[in-house]
């Protein structure tokens, strides 16, 4: 069973970092202190969110899509805070998943809450030693906190495409090499999870845009540039996860028709083989028709006993001669097919 956590932390004007046992404590401390709150959930509750709402005025039906999980980017208004929800990605043998993370930023507050990964991992993990690596940035304001959390959450998104990247070239070499045993259902996996992110980058990349328009009251003016920051790299992933679904239908094709020609060559073979047991029998069907006739004993008595060595040494030449004019018309007539096949080649 999954326990929830709650963290809550002052982050004073001077850069550091105050851990608080509870929300209300936190928020007594920032009444009587500068700073701001961030809070933190993994695995959240709908009771342990409810303090949300009484604390920062967060709207219930912003609680509810926090619990529904497996929704879109987006990013809603409310008068004391803007609410945005992005997606996270997590690589399994099977499929690409996403993940909901789901963020509330206000005057003096940041909230981010979100459910553990399949490998029981939260979706911010690392966060923390990344902040306070940064503590000169996000002492500035609750818009620098948001900034490196979106930040941190799309740069995560470089290794997973650069990985897709990685096995369509595998795929790629894998299809040229042996097109017959390539194991199509790696390019469908491969495709499957270059849907899952497009549809999160694209809704991403106008969520951001909608904060570089001031969509938002909370985000301040000098902090605009770092988003926009965010924004040139969503757009640039949204660009490379297009490509790499182009050549995913490029692989699609070139496998097909791979497959095409190799079936062509392999019925062409057996056209061939066809058309020369053909040959030999044209050749051997008149042969096999005169030497039934040589061996009759009618035969015998025809030609009399004094004469049939020559006669049979006739019959011999005759079948020569028949077998090579059928050899030469056969061959005639296999050229003069290549030859119209070219011309249609050619044509086409």
């Amino acid at each position: 069973m999954k326990q929830p956590e709650a963290h809550y932390t002052i982050i004073t004007p001077s850069g550091g970092f105050e851990e608080m046992p509870t929300l209300k404590e936190a928020l007594a401390y920032t009444t009587s202190q500068n700073g701001y709150i961030w809070a933190d959930y993994v695995d959240p509750t709908a009771e342990l969110l409810a303090e949300l709402m009484p604390a920062f005025g967060i709207h219930p039906l912003s609680i509810e899509d926090c619990l529904n999980g497996n929704q879109l980017p987006k990013l809603d208004l409310f008068p004391s805070y803007s609410f945005l929800i992005f997606n996270t990605f997590e690589e399994t043998p099977e499929e690409l998943l996403s993940h909901e993370l789901d963020l509330f930023i206000g005057e003096n507050f940041v909230v981010t809450a979100g459910f553990r990964r399949e490998d029981k991992q939260p979706l911010l993990t690392g966060l923390r030693e990344l902040l306070e690596r940064q503590r000169e940035v996000v002492r500035q304001g609750p818009s620098y906190l948001l900034h490196q959390v979106l930040d941190k959450t799309v740069d995560d998104k470089l290794g997973v495409i650069e990985n897709i990247e990685e096995a369509l070239e595998a795929n790629e070499d894998a299809i040229l090499a042996e097109p017959l045993e390539f194991d199509y259902s790696s390019l469908m996996q491969s495709r499957r999870a270059l849907q899952v992110m497009r549809r999160s980058l694209f809704h991403e990349r106008e969520v951001v845009n909608k904060l570089i328009r001031r969509d938002s009251p909370f985000i301040t003016e000098k902090a605009l540039v770092y988003f926009r920051d965010i924004y040139d790299h969503l757009s640039k992933y949204y660009e490379v996860a297009e490509t790499a679904r182009e050549q995913v239908t490029d692989l699609m094709e070139i496998h097909l028709s791979l497959i095409n020609n190799s079936m062509a060559e392999t019925a062409n073979r057996t056209n061939a083989i066809m058309r020369r047991l053909t040959l030999i029998t044209t050749i051997f069907m008149p042969l096999t028709l005169i030497a039934g006739i040589g061996g009759m004993s009618e035969f015998t008595m025809m030609v009399g006993q004094k004469n049939w060595k020559i006669a049979y040494v006739i019959l011999l030449v005759v079948m020569a001669v028949i077998a090579l004019i059928n050899y030469r018309l056969l061959l005639r007539m296999e050229q003069d097919a290549n030859d119209d096949v070219k011309k249609l080649q050619i044509k086409k």
